[in-house]
């Protein structure tokens, strides 16, 4: 089992220009970065990009972590700095590039139109399952702003702060935030339970 104090003295050693003591770390914090990128961008794609620049900032700008932080958390916020950064592109490119929809037309000439396919899911075996994709889905619906700080703080567990200093805002309004997607995916819960009495 590793601690902080393994974490501490790779640090020391890849401050040091050890690259074998950096790849370690990167070793140890890739899945958890990854998983992080993963849920904020919803993307594999993105995430492994997100990943892999998180990394290459911290190699590049590792003679900027302060003494006393971790490296974990520390890349954890230059991944989640990362992922913003890629929402927000990813927002502009949508408004920017945003294709007219075009009709359709079979071989013989009339218009296709698409029906929404109502036919339901198949049960879920266990119910547990049934509200983790329920509790999953409420994530997802949530407005970004408020699912990437309840992602950040009650997912990832960080800090008020370093909630702040990743998405530039003020703590009180991640905690209004934080407050309005907690009672959203509670909200969520007591529907999924009402909706199987």
């Amino acid at each position: 089992m590793r601690t902080e104090n393994d974490d501490s003295q790779l640090l020391e050693k890849a401050l040091a220009k050890d690259n074998a003591a950096f790849a370690e770390l990167v070793r140890r914090y890739r899945d958890p970065v990854y998983g992080l990128a993963l849920r904020m961008t919803r993307s594999e794609a993105d995430a492994a990009e997100v990943t892999q620049d998180a990394f290459l900032a911290a190699y590049r700008h590792l003679s900027e972590i302060r003494t006393d932080q971790a490296f974990g958390a520390w890349v954890h916020r230059i991944a989640a700095n990362q992922a913003l950064m890629k929402l927000r592109h990813r927002k502009v490119v949508a408004n920017v590039e945003a294709p007219l929809p075009t009709p359709e037309f079979n071989e013989r000439g009339s218009l296709v139109e698409e029906v929404a396919d109502w036919n339901p899911t198949a049960l879920e075996q266990s119910l547990d399952a049934e509200l983790g994709k329920a509790i999953s889905h409420a994530a997802d619906e949530l407005p970004e702003e408020y699912r990437q700080v309840f992602l950040l703080k009650d997912v990832e567990d960080l800090t008020y702060e370093q909630i702040a200093e990743i998405t530039g805002d003020s703590v009180p309004a991640i905690k209004s935030r934080l407050h309005r997607a907690r009672l959203a995916m509670r909200a969520a819960i007591d529907r999924f339970y009402l909706e199987r009495e």
